[in-house]
């Protein structure tokens, strides 16, 4: 039997993760998770096989790494059911806003990575971004790497406070970019197009410019010029969007992001 790994929750990102793990040769009887509800858990048993415990109990304690993937509200509550099982687990936590040392206290562990995902991971084209404790050493960060590898790329960082920023970056992101694709296609549709047309050229359009940017070594900026001939249509389009303010109000909008991951941090990271 390999490393066993234990999941604090069942939903998709925690699906995401399961899934990436048992492509890489994971057994699924290595693999524990906790998820109360029946939907989640039925489908767990359906695609990976696992059948969910709807309670903590003593199976936990044979978990070298456990992963929280429960929504922030319900942490707390949760890891002060868990912790006498997990004493001597890595602990991965992938909730928003709740920072590492309400953690530490929760799980009575120094030995915690918190990690921001976001939806993409779903389908390996994710990015997360990780901070660990001090306490964390440099094989444990190693395997959590393992874990979470399949879901995308990683980017470590040096301060946990950054991970308010990625919160609102990238995690929140993969929101931004369809309520951009919904104006897009509400605008195609209104000018005469069919809603299915709107959606395929939308579509296209947002994963061609994301690729091109992948794969150009020049700033999205110069990009951006390059298609923007003076006078043309993507000049009045861009110019319109600047008399409105758009990018202002679109980093505005940002900042409220990153301010609500640290309100949630002091809402229900609390002792």
């Amino acid at each position: 039997m390999g490393e066993r790994i234990a999941f604090i929750g069942g939903g998709n990102m925690a699906g995401a993760i399961i899934g990436g793990l048992i492509k890489q040769g994971t057994p699924a009887n290595d693999i524990d998770v906790v998820e109360p509800y029946a939907e989640p858990q039925a489908q767990l048993k359906s695609l990976y096989g696992i059948t969910a415990q709807a309670q903590p109990g003593a199976v936990l304690t044979q978990a070298s790494v456990v992963v929280w993937a429960i929504k922030p509200q319900t942490f707390r509550e949760a890891a002060l059911q868990v912790r006498f099982h997990t004493k001597n687990a890595l602990h991965l936590s992938v909730a928003a806003g709740i920072r590492s040392d309400s953690i530490a206290r929760w799980v009575a562990s120094e030995r915690v990575v918190r990690a921001m995902p976001n939806t993409p991971a779903l389908i390996g084209k994710g990015i997360t971004a990780l901070y660990a404790r001090p306490a964390v050493q440099a094989d444990e960060k190693a395997r959590i790497e393992k874990v979470l590898a399949p879901t995308g790329q990683l980017l470590w960082l040096d301060a946990e406070v950054q991970l308010d920023a990625v919160t609102a970056l990238s995690g929140s992101g993969p929101a931004y970019v369809f309520y951009f694709m919904e104006a897009m296609i509400d605008a195609g549709s209104a000018m005469g197009l069919t809603r299915d047309q709107a959606y395929k050229l939308a579509m296209a359009t947002f994963i061609g410019a994301g690729e091109l940017a992948h794969s150009s070594n020049e700033p999205p900026e110069i990009l951006r010029a390059r298609v923007t001939s003076k006078g043309g249509t993507t000049h009045a389009a861009i110019s319109s969007l600047e008399d409105d303010e758009v990018k202002t109000r679109f980093v505005r909008a940002m900042h409220a992001a990153r301010r609500r991951a640290k309100e949630m941090g002091d809402e229900f990271g609390g002792t």
